[in-house]
């Protein structure tokens, strides 16, 4: 109270004493929750200040509040709500408590947007395996302070200014150097969107692309988030199966010949969640098939970075000679999600779409985040670091596979993925997965079993076992959680 003015609604009625009128708006805020048990009201001079009153007049308010228990004094100065108010519920209020907004909408609301099965709860010193989070323990957050602090000495008002909404030029133009040199792409600067986080990249192509009623293929097993993204605009998605080569081509190709198809999204380098690599041959037919159809392929190249076994294969992206792929990428492996850096690298008139668009959502990015990001690419403290931790989470991987196939060797079925920063595990047969899964999370170890990814919500015996973010004693702790969570024989329970 005593950092912003006190704006106070006063009953005009000029027959009323000014006090009154004080006292009865006070009141009245108390009642609807804008002032709660035990807040601080202003102090008698700064609330005078604020009504333009003499300050003897909000004297007499505060002292008819006191008599009729609304307020209390402390120290002989300071003025609060009681905590024991006449005719107010006792129950105090909590941060998920309506105070003055409505609990319920007085209008009509579309479709019911939900994260359910999604977001969920962790138990604190629960140890996570999660699939897509890397270790934030082991981020260089000193060099990035310090680029930060090297970039707002340099040009901080330029970079507090409204900007380019593709981002800023020297990001752009560092992203489009590090794609052609590790990825293949014949990118430059112009070709670059940066947004806030791969998320928001596939928000912006799905808006800019599809109208309500196209058809949108997607992987039968994959992230729901971007299913919803996708799916907001009004599309009808199109599951299509998955296997240990990725995603079904053959099954694009039936669904093509029965309806016009105007987008597929896929995950090629490590099929999420399964992790699997789609096949050279599927991947020649897919551009092929986009081609001749005029398909746009979203390709989400979320982790590209890790791959651990032989060389890892180029985006579908730097094969294609039709203009057909749009390419989504992101440092948050790399870096941290927190930094929200994600991009998007496609056909001229589609970056300029999309900055249209990202306009009047969001205007532009951090400019000066961006700026301090760039200048890491191009020190190259971003690739020392992408290095490091390719090495670190290698070595997680193989005792991540080590620890499962000592503790649960004859509950699990696994091939070590070549790359990525989780493991796709097969369970035993008559293994209930779902009921493992929530006996796991009563003993303070979170893995993601295959219906938390599947397009139909149907159990399959899979289960997503993230490594990245573990160190070795917690990828062993976890495993023996796991170990003492599986169910009898018979159990079963509805996963949480």
């Amino acid at each position: 109270m005593r950092e912003y003015p006190f704006e106070l609604a006063l009953d005009p009625s000029p027959d009323v004493p000014l006090f009154v009128r004080i006292t009865r708006a006070l009141i009245e805020d108390i009642r609807r929750g804008r002032l709660r048990p035990g807040a601080a009201l202003p102090g008698s001079r700064a609330l005078a200040r604020s009504l333009g009153v003499h300050r003897n007049t909000v004297v007499a308010a505060y002292r008819d509040l006191a008599a009729q228990g609304w307020v209390e004094t402390r120290n002989a100065t300071m003025t609060y709500v009681s905590t024991t108010m006449p005719d107010v519920p006792r129950r105090r209020a909590s941060p998920t408590t309506p105070g003055t907004i409505a609990a319920r909408a007085g209008f009509d609301l579309p479709a019911r947007v939900s994260a359910a099965g999604w977001a969920h709860e962790v138990p604190p010193g629960a140890i996570v395996f999660s699939g897509g989070m890397p270790d934030l323990r082991l981020l260089p957050t000193e060099i990035l302070a310090r680029a930060y602090r090297r970039v707002l000495r340099s040009s901080a008002r330029r970079l507090f200014e409204y900007g380019d909404a593709r981002g800023d030029e020297r990001l752009r133009a560092a992203l489009a150097d590090m794609l052609a040199a590790v990825r293949g792409l014949g990118a430059s600067a112009e070709d670059v969107l940066v947004t806030r986080g791969s998320q928001m990249a596939l928000d912006l192509c799905a808006r800019a692309l599809l109208r309500p009623g196209d058809v949108v293929a997607v992987e039968a097993l994959g992230y729901r988030p971007a299913w919803e993204a996708l799916a907001q605009t009004g599309a009808r998605l199109v599951p299509l199966p998955v296997d240990t080569d990725g995603l079904s081509v053959d099954a694009l190709a039936a669904l093509v010949a029965r309806e016009p198809v105007r987008a597929v999204y896929v995950t090629p380098h490590h099929q999420y969640p399964s992790t699997a690599l789609l096949s050279p041959a599927r991947r020649i037919r897919l551009l092929d098939l986009a081609r001749a159809h005029r398909i746009a392929i979203l390709e989400d190249d979320y982790d590209h970075e890790f791959h651990y076994d032989g060389r890892p294969v180029l985006p579908l992206a730097s094969a294609d000679r039709a203009g057909v792929v749009v390419y989504i990428g992101t440092l948050s492996k790399i870096l941290a999600p927190g930094l929200r850096i994600g991009f998007v690298v496609a056909p001229a008139p589609l970056v300029g779409r999309l900055a249209a668009i990202r306009t009047f959502v969001d205007r532009q990015g951090d400019l000066a985040l961006e700026r301090a990001v760039a200048e890491l690419l191009e020190d190259g403290e971003v690739q020392r670091h992408a290095r490091r931790m390719r090495r670190i989470y290698q070595a997680r991987r193989d005792v991540l596979t080590e620890a499962l196939r000592k503790h649960l060797g004859d509950a699990v079925e696994l091939a070590p993925p070549p790359g990525g920063m989780a493991m796709w595990v097969r369970v035993a047969p008559g293994l209930d997965v779902d009921t493992w899964a929530a006996r796991a999370l009563d003993r303070g170890v979170v893995i993601h079993p295959a219906r938390r990814f599947a397009f139909d919500g149907r159990s399959r015996p899979f289960f997503r076992a993230g490594f990245a973010a573990l160190d070795e004693r917690e990828i062993h702790e976890g495993a023996t959680r796991l170990r003492a969570a599986l169910p009898t024989k018979g159990a079963t329970r509805a996963a949480s």
